[in-house]
């Protein structure tokens, strides 16, 4: 997979690929990260990418043109399955999506900045938008690089146990159940006993159950949409 990230501030956006099982799965080739400065696809003095609003209004907008130069160039070179656009109105990232992306070779991310990027670009050039909550931040960099992690850690070879990925939270639409280790009592706290028989259908039947009633007590928002 190459994840091409576009971005006014590259340099908040590294540090993350540069750590834990990111900077592994970059290690290994199992995936490209790449980030492009929109600064430098503008011909404005002072790299201007940004201008103010027609009508008025507080607040500057990203302009359309270096944005599409961007674009543009990156297309030229290979074919992109997603344009993706970080913004708080996109629809919620959750693991449906999370697993879906992570199947697709290309992507760009779009990190929306200031006031957010004229609409003609969200029009003609994004193929999808994304948030990661009902919240605002300063820009997209943060939501980019956590769509990101929740993608790259789907690859298959990226986590040593690729099972694990698929037993996380929010798989089937469920909370994970409990998990306990060494010791099997520590200050008279036991782990629950089906843990340590070692008949795995009953320990596979009880974590299903488990799943099941967290998920009704912590999110039962969850089970309504099955």
């Amino acid at each position: 997979m190459r994840i091409d990230i576009i971005t006014v501030l590259p340099e908040l956006l590294k540090s993350p690929f540069e750590a834990s099982i990111l900077k592994r799965s970059i290690e290994k080739g199992l995936v490209e990260v790449h980030f492009h400065n929109l600064r430098d696809y503008t011909d404005k003095s002072y790299n201007q990418i940004d201008d103010y609003q027609f009508g008025g209004g507080a607040g500057m907008v990203m302009m359309i043109e270096p944005i599409d130069k961007c674009i543009t160039e990156l297309k030229s070179q290979r074919n992109y399955d997603e344009v993706i656009y970080m913004t708080p109105d996109g629809s919620t990232l959750n693991q449906r999506m999370a697993n879906s992306l992570s199947l697709v070779e290309n992507i760009i991310i779009l990190c929306g900045h200031y006031k957010g990027v004229d609409q003609r670009v969200r029009d003609t050039l994004i193929t999808k938008e994304i948030s990661i909550g009902d919240y605002v931040l300063s820009g997209g960099e943060l939501g980019a690089a956590v769509l990101c992690d929740a993608i790259i850690r789907l690859i298959p070879g990226v986590l040593n146990n690729e099972t694990s990925a698929l037993t996380d939270t929010f798989q089937d639409d469920l909370l994970a159940p409990p998990v306990y280790t060494r010791p099997a009592e520590y200050k008279g706290l036991k782990v629950p006993e089906v843990l340590l028989n070692g008949n795995f259908p009953k320990i596979e039947k009880w974590r299903e159950d488990q799943a099941y009633e967290r998920t009704k007590q912590l999110r039962p928002d969850l089970l309504d949409n099955d």
